[in-house]
């Protein structure tokens, strides 16, 4: 236990396969949910954390029960998003004009003009937005960016990154195979790894996409410090044989130099720090999500070239 006044808590989207760890962390920073939203039912597992919890599933109905809190003094202090992308801006706004502040998942929006507005909607109610970015919490992020921050200052680095994580037919059924509600492949899964290369390596010069389909996207990015080649896959069948051997069905891979940069440990507390951080008013806002939502969409609407020129090797 964190606080000793805890702070109330909202969730909209708790059925999603995200919303766990924003409910552990919001246990684990001693604060408390109040309310809950989805439209789908299958969410038992709250009662090992908030079992007095009021679950809704129609968007009216937590509308209304969050007005009767307040009106009770037992105001939403804040509402975490974890929705299907599509709806991030809609549900951000919700939040702030209930006079809460909003922690949402990545991507925050589909796109950039979107940013622009939820800033206007910041000026209007005195409240913030946080976008969970937690690679950028990660130590070995953090050594990463030490090191190219202390390198030489004109020096351009040869990454490669690779992010397979293989998903079922399911996947392509759900609102997260159409890119209408996910922004595609390459938003939906993709989103945090440009946040941290751009973050590290700095802004986007030239972005080539080499494929973008409904399995897997693979593209070139030359930023201002590095010529990034990167691969995103949904399919098991691009994954090495090496790993598949091994039965695993997830493959995490960036090499700065073709040296391994090991972060595929301590991913799961990442949300807990970010939670903390964003309770003491150092969370990440609009500005710092905006080269990863313009990057995504970018490479969303690129024609795509072909496997020619400077391409990742497992595109192979």
């Amino acid at each position: 236990m964190e606080q000793n006044n805890p702070t109330n808590f909202g969730l909209i989207g708790v059925a999603g396969y995200i919303a766990i760890r924003h409910i552990k962390a919001i246990k684990e920073t001693g604060n408390e949910l109040l309310a809950c939203l989805d439209p789908f039912d299958s969410v038992g597992f709250i009662d090992s954390y908030f079992p007095n919890a009021d679950f809704f599933k129609e968007f009216e109905r937590f509308d209304r029960h969050l007005d009767k809190l307040r009106h009770q003094d037992q105001k939403i202090d804040y509402v975490s998003i974890c929705s299907p992308n599509y709806l991030h801006d809609s549900h951000i706004r919700f939040a702030l004009k209930q006079g809460a502040h909003a922690i949402c998942e990545k991507p925050l929006v589909l796109n950039p003009w979107n940013l622009d507005g939820l800033k206007e909607v910041e000026k209007e109610t005195g409240k913030k937005i946080n976008n969970i970015l937690q690679l950028r919490l990660h130590p070995s992020i953090i050594a990463l960016k030490e090191k190219i921050d202390n390198g030489p200052k004109d020096k351009v680095y040869d990454v490669d990154l690779a992010y397979l994580t293989s998903r079922g037919n399911w996947y392509h059924y759900s609102w997260k195979g159409d890119v209408n509600k996910s922004g595609g492949i390459s938003t939906n899964i993709g989103v945090h790894f440009y946040d941290m290369l751009t973050w590290i390596f700095g802004d986007v010069k030239e972005s080539i996409v080499h494929e973008h389909g409904t399995h897997r996207a693979a593209g070139f990015l030359q930023l201002e410090k590095a010529r990034v080649r990167w691969v995103l896959s949904v399919d098991e069948n691009d994954l090495p044989k090496e790993v598949k051997a091994k039965g695993q069905r997830t493959y995490r891979s960036i090499t700065v130099e073709g040296e391994e940069i090991e972060f595929s440990q301590g991913f799961t507390d990442l949300h807990t720090l970010s939670y903390r951080e964003i309770l003491k008013g150092n969370g990440f806002g609009l500005e710092a999500a905006r080269k990863s939502i313009e990057v995504v969409y970018s490479i969303r609407n690129s024609q795509p070239v072909g496997l020619k020129g400077d391409y990742h090797p497992l595109c192979k």
